[in-house]
């Protein structure tokens, strides 16, 4: 892969991995555009989340310094939110580890993606009206996510696992149902990704790393998407926190639509 195909990847990864629109299935959509149908590819494509992945690290450093050392303390609130995190990683990671293989055999597609970019477009605006109609307290702050909350999150995360469905849009959808807001589910989602796509990345790479290692430039492509998406994703995760506090999800369910509409149409001809 040339590494100038690489940075591209990593700018798609960083711009869609924390907005509700699918990493995965732009990713793909990509990479099908740009000729890229080797296994090696594929994974590629995984592995560079890991770079999205520590600039949530980086950018939450405060809040898991403060988690940390709350934990050492006991502290009832760190301890609870911990607990909530771990609840909303489990029935995701169980689904993908005995799915895996079966969702990269048959969904990694660009016509599958399609489908759940159009059916994600749909659910987000409709739940984005649901929000707005809504009668019940809305929540926020990551105090209110207890373990009945996190639970709704995981089981809508195990969602994500189709491409395209996006994992963000699931958790955040998720947290809203449970009655969050939607600067709260993303502030729950951004944290609950550290987990999740590190396990994700670090099997993909244990599985495909022999492959990337042996294709012609898949070191320094694989070394360009990770710095790239690292980099934009400290930008684009701030962007999104304050663009939540004030929109609603409303114009990505459109977006998603209007990409789903397009790719089976091009796919039709």
């Amino acid at each position: 892969m040339p590494w100038h195909h690489a940075l591209l990847l990593g700018i798609v990864e960083a711009l869609t991995e924390f907005l509700p629109v699918s990493s995965t299935g732009h990713l793909l959509l990509v990479d099908a555009a740009l000729g890229h149908t080797e296994d090696s590819a594929k994974t590629l494509s995984i592995v560079i989340q890991l770079g999205a992945v520590l600039a949530v690290v980086v950018y939450f450093r405060k809040l898991l310094g403060e988690l940390l050392r709350g934990l050492q303390k006991r502290d009832a609130r760190s301890v609870r939110l911990v607990i909530a995190l771990g609840i909303a990683f489990f029935p995701a990671a169980l689904a993908g580890l005995l799915f895996h293989d079966a969702i990269e055999d048959r969904l990694f597609g660009p016509r599958p993606v399609a489908y759940a970019l159009l059916a994600g477009g749909v659910l987000m605006i409709a739940v984005d009206q649901w929000m707005r109609r809504r009668t019940r307290p809305i929540r926020s702050g990551l105090e209110h996510v207890g373990w009945q909350r996190a639970l709704t999150v995981g089981l809508a995360q195990v969602a994500s696992l189709w491409p395209g469905a996006s994992r963000s849009m699931t958790t955040i959808v998720g947290g809203q149902l449970s009655g969050l807001d939607a600067a709260t589910s993303a502030q729950f989602s951004f944290l609950l990704s550290i987990p999740l796509l590190g396990a994700a990345t670090m099997f993909s790479l244990a599985k495909g790393w022999r492959g990337i290692a042996s294709a012609p430039g898949g070191m320094t492509a694989l070394g360009v998407g990770l710095v790239t998406a690292f980099v934009v994703s400290l930008f684009v995760i701030s962007a999104f926190l304050k663009y939540l506090k004030r929109f609603g999800l409303a114009p990505f369910g459109v977006y998603r639509i209007i990409v789903g509409i397009v790719v089976l149409v091009v796919l039709a001809k």
